[in-house]
C-alpha cells in the first residue's frame, strides 16, 4: 500500500524521524494513583496518520490505545498496518468521549493537526477533571505560548486558562525537517499535567469569559476592555488592577479580579 498523501486542508505534516516519535511516546502521561483497576492508562491519540507515534505507544503494555482519525486515506494504513488498533473512524472536536470513556480517566496524546491544536486543547479543559495528562507535538509558537508566564508577549489566553488547571512542560523543540511535508515553522512538543486546582475560587464561566473579553484587547488597559462588563463609571474602574495590560496578570490575579467583578455584578 502507497504511503499517505499529507492534506494541507487537514493541517497534516507527518513525522518521519523514528527517534522523536519514541521520545515523545516515552514521554510519562500518568501517576500510579491515575491507573485503572486492571492496571492500564486508557490513552487517545488524535490523528495518527501513518502511525509512527502508534508504534511506540502500543508497545508500552501499561497503555490501553484508541486513536481517532478523520482522513479516510490514513485509516485505510492503520488498518493494514496496526490491525489490533482500536480506531475510531471520526473528527476529534465531534467526538463524544463520554461515550468512549464513561465516567473513567484518560490520557491525551498526538502529533496534533496544527490549524485545530487550540481546539483540541479547549476540548482538553472541557474535560480538566478526567484527563490527568495531555501531550504531544504542536507548533512552537503556540507550545510558547501556552507556557508562557505573565509579563511576556506569548503570554495570553490559552496560557492563562491552561495554567489555571494544568502544570505547563515546554520539553523540547523538533525542527522541520523531520516531517513530510516539511512545515514552513519549528515544532515542540509539551505536556500538561493536571494540578491540584480542582475548581477555581470564584465563577469560573465569568473567569474564562473576563480572560476572553481582556485579551482580545490586550493592548489596552483592563478598564477599557472591561468596562462593558463592570459598568462605565463603576468605582471599581478605579482600582489598581484595571491600569494594567492582561499579559500582566497571573491566574491567581485573574481569579481575584473575577471575584470583584462577579460582587459588583449581584
Amino acid at each position: 500500500m502507497q504511503q499517505v498523501r499529507a492534506k494541507k486542508r487537514l493541517g497534516q505534516h507527518f513525522l518521519k524521524d523514528e527517534a522523536i516519535a519514541l521520545e515523545i511516546a516515552k514521554t510519562p502521561l500518568f501517576t500510579a494513583e491515575d491507573l485503572n483497576p486492571c492496571g492500564k492508562m486508557p490513552v487517545l491519540e488524535i490523528g495518527p496518520g501513518m502511525g509512527v507515534l502508534t508504534k511506540y505507544l502500543l508497545q508500552d503494555e501499561r497503555l490501553d490505545i484508541t486513536a481517532v482519525e478523520l482522513d479516510h486515506e490514513s485509516i485505510l494504513w492503520l488498518k493494514v498496518n496496526y490491525p489490533k488498533l482500536n480506531l475510531i473512524e471520526e473528527d476529534f472536536l465531534k467526538l463524544d468521549l463520554q461515550s468512549i470513556y464513561h465516567d473513567g480517566k484518560f490520557c491525551v496524546i498526538g502529533n496534533y493537526p496544527y490549524n485545530i491544536s487550540s481546539q483540541i486543547f479547549f476540548k482538553v479543559l472541557e474535560n480538566k477533571d478526567r484527563i490527568p495528562c495531555c501531550s504531544g507535538m504542536i507548533q512552537k509558537e503556540v507550545a510558547e505560548r501556552i507556557a508562557s508566564s505573565p509579563g511576556k508577549k506569548a503570554y495570553g489566553i490559552l496560557s492563562v486558562l491552561m495554567q489555571a488547571y494544568y502544570d505547563i512542560e515546554y520539553l523540547f523543540t523538533v525542527n522541520e525537517n523531520v516531517f513530510n511535508p516539511p512545515p514552513k515553522v519549528k515544532s515542540a512538543v509539551i505536556r500538561f499535567t493536571r494540578n491540584k486546582r480542582r475548581q477555581l475560587d470564584c465563577d469560573e464561566e465569568l473567569f474564562k469569559r473576563i480572560v476572553k473579553t481582556s485579551f482580545n484587547q490586550r493592548r489596552k488597559q483592563m478598564r477599557n476592555s472591561l468596562e462593558q462588563l463592570v459598568g462605565k463609571g463603576n468605582p471599581l474602574l478605579n482600582e489598581a488592577v484595571f491600569t494594567k495590560r492582561p499579559e500582566q496578570l497571573s491566574v491567581e490575579e485573574f481569579v481575584e479580579l473575577t471575584k470583584k467583578i462577579s460582587q459588583c455584578q449581584n
